[in-house]
């Protein structure tokens, strides 16, 4: 494990690279609140700044990774993990474990039999960007967050009852409104501890699922390190924070969608004339479902015949309309914003049932991955920030 040893660790960690994509001026507060010093915002591509041809900055990207090592910009950790605590928007508390999975026990493919898989539909074409950084990267830095389905809280909870014998490695608040974010080092006797809670853990759930950890956030950065790995360009092993989906600050927040470039009249009498329901039985038969647009907000009844939720049945249809250009929204004043302007249409999507929390795994375990962008863990500023980096080469 590696932590960055520089004299402004703000200004080091950064949010995960797929978020805020139609918000660019976020990446640009990011650049300005940078500066010159070191930072993690060199070492990624953000989305919003994907290009046809990234090529320049990916070897920028590889190469400021072999000169921070170079200069000694990281103090390594071995053989440990890394407990942490971090302080969300409404002052809860979000705990995790950084550690590293075997690439092999992976696998992201829809039927997929393995016992770490991804929950929702992974777009290959989002991959090839992220492998093209990895496969000459010295280093990994990771926002990927994996969730164990322990309703013991046997593995990770201890920590915190025992973090006041463990080095802390860092206390700081993350910028542009992240949190706080507090990190200790787990090795020696709390780190083979540890140990034996995971064997524990998997020997139990192994007996009730067939899948045992589930990717909760940043599936495709861990598919572009299965591609690396199959390909032999780096470590068969990657890096991950681990969470509960029974602790109580882990949460779920939908995904809105945005549509772009279409007449929204043309659009709304479409949806109502072959996914809604009309009449007296609206209520009762569907899913009220609220829109946004220049000039007209409502609501869209979705035919509960039609699917088991009015996420697949909504994604169902604008998938099958090849001319739509959707976009993923998170919060939802941003949909509200992005909606607002000419041929714009923003669906609200309803909350994430936090009942579903007891169901989450066994669903996967028995149906497979979910629509893709089913669900958000937390709002845009409360994803993983890149922080620990880690040799992989």
């Amino acid at each position: 494990m590696l932590l960055p040893a520089v004299e402004d660790i703000s200004k080091w960690a950064v949010v995960a690279c797929d978020q805020f994509t139609s918000q660019p001026e976020y990446w640009e507060n990011v650049e300005n609140f940078v500066g010159y010093a070191p930072s993690a915002y060199n070492l990624i591509l953000p989305e919003a700044m994907l290009r046809d041809d990234n090529s320049q900055k990916i070897f920028q990207i590889n190469s400021a990774m072999n000169d921070y090592l170079e200069k000694n910009f990281f103090t390594e950790y071995k053989n440990s993990y890394v407990y942490v605590e971090r302080t969300l928007l409404d002052g809860s508390i979000r705990k995790g474990l950084v550690g590293v999975i075997d690439l092999e026990e992976y696998d992201y493919n829809p039927g997929s039999a393995s016992k770490i898989r991804a929950t929702e539909e992974t777009v290959r074409e989002r991959i090839p960007p992220r492998k093209l950084i990895r496969e000459n990267a010295a280093i990994e830095l990771s926002h990927v967050i994996l969730l164990c389905d322990d309703e013991r809280r046997d593995l990770i909870e201890p920590l915190m009852l025992s973090r006041h014998s463990m080095k802390k490695l860092y206390d700081f608040d993350l910028m542009l409104g992240g949190g706080k974010i507090q990190g200790w080092l787990v090795r020696g006797e709390q780190s083979r501890a540890l140990s034996m809670r995971i064997n524990s853990y998997i020997k139990r759930k192994s007996k009730e699922l067939s899948v045992l950890f589930a990717v909760g956030d940043g599936n495709h950065s861990l598919a572009a390190a299965k591609a690396c790995y199959e390909a032999g360009a780096t470590s068969r092993y990657a890096m991950v924070e681990l969470e509960n989906i029974y602790d109580d600050a882990v949460k779920f927040e939908p995904i809105h969608r945005l549509v772009k470039n279409i007449s929204v009249e043309e659009v709304i009498a479409d949806i109502q004339n072959n996914i809604c329901v009309s009449g007296w039985a609206s209520a009762k038969n569907s899913w009220p479902i609220k829109f946004y647009s220049h000039d007209k907000n409502g609501v869209i009844n979705i035919d509960k015949s039609k699917g088991a939720s009015a996420l697949i049945v909504l994604q169902k249809y604008l998938d099958e309309n090849e001319k739509f250009e959707i976009n993923y929204i998170h919060d939802i004043e941003a949909l509200k914003e992005l909606s607002s302007q000419e041929n714009s249409l923003g669906f609200e999507m309803p909350p994430f049932d936090e009942n579903a929390k007891k169901d989450f795994f066994k669903v996967i375990s028995e149906s497979g991955t979910m629509p893709r962008k089913t669900f958000s863990m937390g709002h845009a500023q409360e994803k993983r920030y890149y922080l620990e980096a880690r040799r992989i080469k």
